[in-house]
C-alpha cells in the first residue's frame, strides 16, 4: 500500500510541477502577447500623429505655392494694365504736346499779322 501511496503522490506531485511549468509558460506568453498589442497599438498611434503632421505641410506647402501662383498670375494681368495705361498716357502726352505746338490763335488773326 505504501508503494501504491507513493507512486500516486509522485504521480500528482509530476502532475502538480507540469501544471506549475505550464501555468508560468501561458503567463509569460499572455504578458509577451499583451505587451506586443501594446507595442503594435503605439506604433499606429505614432504612424497615425506622422502621417496627421505630413498632411499639415503637404497643406501648408499646397496653399504657398497657390498664393505664388496666384501672385504670378496677378502680375501678368498687372502688367497688361499698366501697358495699356501706359499707352493710353503716352498717347495722351503726344495729343498734348502737339496741342502746345499749335499756336492759339489762327493764322488770319489780327493779332497774329
Amino acid at each position: 500500500m505504501n508503494n501504491i501511496s507513493n507512486q500516486v503522490q509522485t504521480f500528482f506531485a509530476g502532475i502538480v510541477r507540469k501544471a506549475k511549468l505550464r501555468k508560468g509558460l501561458i503567463s509569460s506568453l499572455a504578458i509577451l502577447f499583451v505587451l506586443q498589442l501594446y507595442f503594435v497599438r503605439e506604433l499606429l498611434a505614432a504612424e497615425l500623429l506622422f502621417g496627421l503632421g505630413f498632411g499639415v505641410l503637404l497643406a501648408l506647402g499646397a496653399i504657398i505655392y497657390l498664393a505664388g501662383a496666384l501672385g504670378e498670375r496677378g502680375l501678368a494681368f498687372a502688367e497688361v494694365g499698366i501697358r495699356a495705361i501706359s499707352d493710353t498716357a503716352r498717347r495722351g502726352y503726344m495729343g498734348l504736346e502737339e496741342v502746345s505746338r499749335k499756336s492759339l490763335r489762327h493764322a488770319r488773326s489780327e493779332s497774329a499779322q
